[in-house]
């Protein structure tokens, strides 16, 4: 190459700089292209057993947690009004960590701070930004000492009877039959039956 020697660096600056940019952007294309096939498993899919969250939890508190599996981030939050709401903490536009913030909106906010998406915290439907589809949600119930459990979890649109049922039957087929779920992924026809 020839020239000055800042026009040297300056070649080999935007040269580097494209490569790292081509890089990024054909791993993300991949990435994207391996989840949308079901390569890489997105959060919701797959069930778990049940997990104990947290002992209790108070309006306006949150805990953080991995459920269904270890490398699966999750949040739970008592709102205002006293019901409990489960999301992947994962975003689901560049996979950032989402956070609560409770002044954002009537009930709070799910947003991720790296490129200003929101998500309503009541059903973790998009609200503002990039991300393409809502939160998949984990289901959460209060046994009567107030203790919070993770019983399952649902896909980004999929209802939580609708999640946890495809789940319960992947699981136990006759035990989903119990419970009122239809089909392999159909939710309960009535109130899910408690096992004893």
């Amino acid at each position: 190459m020839s020239g000055p020697p800042d026009e040297q660096r300056t070649a080999a600056t935007r040269r580097a700089c494209l490569r790292l940019v081509a890089t990024v952007s054909g791993g993300l294309a991949v990435g994207s292209t391996m989840v949308a096939a079901g390569v890489i498993p997105r959060h919701g899919d797959g069930g778990a057993d049940s997990l104990k969250i947290a002992d209790e939890l108070a309006p306006g508190e949150t805990v953080s947690f991995s459920y269904p599996t270890a490398r699966d981030r999750a949040i739970g939050i008592r709102l205002a009004d006293g019901s409990l709401v489960g999301y992947s903490a994962v975003c689901t536009h560049l996979a950032c960590a989402v956070l609560w913030r409770p002044d954002g909106g009537i009930a709070g906010e799910l947003y991720c701070p790296c490129h200003e998406g929101a998500f309503d915290v009541r059903t973790g439907d998009v609200t503002a930004g990039p991300p393409p589809r809502g939160l998949p949600k984990v289901v959460l119930v209060e046994d009567p000492a107030g203790g919070v459990w993770a019983i399952g979890t649902a896909r980004s649109g999929e209802s939580e009877e609708h999640g946890v049922c495809r789940q319960l039957h992947d699981r136990d087929p006759d035990l989903a039959h119990q419970a009122g779920c239809d089909g392999p992924t159909a939710a309960p026809s009535g109130p899910v039956k408690e096992q004893t």
